[in-house]
C-alpha cells in the first residue's frame, strides 16, 4: 500500500458517486429507456424529457436577479468609502469572469449531478483573479474526521493534451514518441502544499501560494451528515420512464386505429387481403371478416387518465407546479398564486441557503487573493447576497413601499435601490446626485 501514489489512489475512489453522476447526466440528456429495443428494433420508444425542462426551469427561478452588496464596518466616511471600493473591485472581478453566465451554467450542472464546485486562483499572465467551475466528476475531497465542513485536502483530476502540458507546465510527457496525445493531470491542494502530478509522476511540489484551498465544493441539496449532495433527478426517474412508456403505447394504439387491422374468422388461408377503400373480399361459408376497433369501449380515455396522473406526479415530485410554466388558466392572483407556487418557493429557498454561503465564501477568496497579490486591504469582508423575487412583482407598488420606508428612515436610499434590483446602487446614486447638481446649476 505504501507504493501506491495519490493519482493511483483517487483512480479507485468514489466509484459509486462517479457512476451516479454519469447516470444522472445521461438521464438529463434524454437516455431514459432501460435495455435495448425488442422486436428487432421496431419497438416505438418516445422520450418526453420533462426532467430537463424541470431542472432548467428551477435554475431560472433560482438565479433570478442575483447580486450582492458590501456593508461598511461602521458609520464613518472611511468605512463607507472602503465598502464602496471593495464592492467596485468585486464587480470588476465578476465582469472579467462573466460570472452571470458561469453561475447559471454551474447551477444547472449542480442540479443534474448533485454537487457543484468553484475554483478561485490568480492568473499570473493576465494579473487578475480567475474563477472557474471545474467538473465535479474530477474532484476528490478529504475532510477532518466526522466534520464534513472542514476540508484538509482536495484533488482535481482532468485530461490535457501533451502540447498543453508542455506549454503550461514545461514538462515533457513520456511516451510522446509512441503517439501519445493526452495525459492525466492531478492537482493536489492542502492549506500548506501544492502538488502537480502528470500520468502518475510528481512534476511539481511547492508551498501553497494562497495559504488556503482555492476550491469551494458544495451540494445541490444537502443530505444530513453527508458531504456529497443530492441531485434533482432521482425522484423523477420512475415517473419519467413510465410516462415515456405510456405515451409510446398510446401513440402505437392511435397509429393502428388509423391503419385498421383486418380480422378473419374461420379462415384457414388467405391471399390478396388488403384494407383499402372499395376492396372486395371473397370469403368461404361460415367465415366472418371485420376491422379491429382499438378505440371502442373508452379504452383510450383510460390511457389518457393514466398519463394525466403521471404528469401530475412529475410536477409534485419536482416541486414545480404547472403554474411555474405560465399556465394560469384559473386566473390566480396575489395570495392564491403564491400558494400555488409554494412548493417551488420552498425548493428555491432551500437551495438559496446553500448558495448564499457559497457566494459569500467565493467573495472572501477573491479579496484574500487580491490582498496577497496587490497589497490593497479589503478584509474583513461584510457582504450580503441579494436574491431577486421568485414571484411576479408589482413594481409600482414596490417603489411606493420603498419610498415610504426611506421617508420613515427605515431604509436608506441605497437599500431601497438594492431591493428594487438596481445592479450597482452606488453608481446609480452618483448619477442621480449628478443630475440634481446639473438642475441646480441651470436654475441659478
Amino acid at each position: 500500500m505504501t507504493n501506491i501514489t495519490l493519482p493511483q489512489q483517487i483512480a479507485r475512489m468514489d466509484t459509486d458517486r462517479l457512476r451516479t453522476y454519469r447516470e444522472n447526466l445521461d438521464f438529463y440528456n434524454g437516455l431514459q429507456w432501460l435495455g435495448t429495443p425488442t422486436r428487432r428494433g421496431r419497438e416505438r420508444r418516445l422520450t418526453f424529457n420533462y426532467t430537463k425542462a424541470f431542472i432548467d426551469k428551477v435554475a431560472s427561478y433560482l438565479m433570478t436577479e442575483l447580486t450582492f452588496s458590501v456593508e461598511p464596518q461602521d458609520s464613518s466616511q472611511e468605512a463607507t468609502d472602503q465598502a464602496k471600493g471593495t464592492e467596485e473591485v468585486l464587480r470588476r472581478v465578476y465582469r472579467e469572469n462573466h460570472l452571470d453566465q458561469l453561475d447559471f451554467d454551474t447551477e444547472i450542472d449542480t442540479a443534474i449531478l448533485g454537487d457543484g464546485c468553484y475554483k478561485v486562483t490568480w492568473d499570473t499572465a493576465e494579473q487578475r483573479v480567475r474563477i472557474s467551475a471545474p467538473d465535479v466528476q474530477g474532484i476528490y475531497a478529504w475532510w477532518l474526521a466526522d466534520d464534513v465542513s472542514r476540508l484538509w485536502r482536495v484533488a482535481s483530476r482532468y485530461q490535457l493534451s501533451v502540447e498543453e502540458i508542455q506549454m503550461l507546465y514545461r514538462y515533457a510527457v513520456p511516451g510522446t514518441r509512441l503517439g501519445k496525445r493526452e495525459a492525466t493531470v492531478v492537482e493536489v491542494w492542502t492549506d500548506v502544499q501544492f502538488q502537480l502530478w502528470v500520468d502518475n509522476a510528481l512534476v511539481e511540489e511547492k508551498p501553497n501560494p494562497y495559504a488556503f484551498i482555492p476550491f469551494i465544493i458544495y451540494p445541490n441539496l444537502r443530505e444530513p451528515k453527508k458531504f456529497w449532495g443530492i441531485s434533482d433527478i432521482p425522484p423523477l426517474v420512475e415517473p419519467s420512464r413510465e410516462l415515456n412508456r405510456a405515451l409510446s403505447q398510446l401513440s402505437t394504439i392511435l397509429e393502428l386505429s388509423g391503419n385498421p387491422i383486418a380480422v378473419l374468422e374461420n379462415v384457414e388461408d388467405s391471399q390478396d387481403i388488403a384494407v383499402t377503400p372499395g376492396a372486395v373480399w371473397s370469403l368461404p361459408e361460415q367465415a366472418r371478416a371485420y376491422l379491429l376497433d382499438l378505440l371502442q369501449g373508452g379504452g383510450v380515455k383510460l390511457h389518457i387518465d393514466f398519463i394525466d396522473l403521471l404528469y401530475r406526479s412529475l410536477h409534485d415530485l419536482s416541486e414545480t407546479p404547472r403554474t411555474a410554466f405560465g399556465d394560469n388558466r384559473q386566473g390566480l392572483s396575489g395570495i392564491a398564486l403564491e400558494m400555488e407556487l409554494h412548493p417551488l418557493l420552498q425548493k428555491v429557498r432551500r437551495k438559496r441557503l446553500i448558495r448564499t454561503a457559497v457566494y459569500q465564501r467565493r467573495n472572501e477568496m477573491i479579496l484574500r487573493i487580491l490582498e496577497q497579490k496587490t497589497g490593497a486591504r479589503y478584509l474583513p469582508y461584510r457582504g450580503r447576497i441579494i436574491w431577486g423575487s421568485v414571484l411576479p412583482q408589482d413594481r409600482s407598488r414596490l417603489v411606493q413601499d420603498e419610498e415610504m420606508l426611506v421617508r420613515a428612515g427605515i431604509h436608506s436610499r441605497r437599500r431601497a435601490m438594492e431591493e428594487l434590483g438596481v445592479p450597482d446602487p452606488e453608481s446609480e446614486w452618483a448619477r442621480v446626485q449628478g443630475e440634481e447638481d446639473d438642475r441646480r446649476l441651470r436654475r441659478n
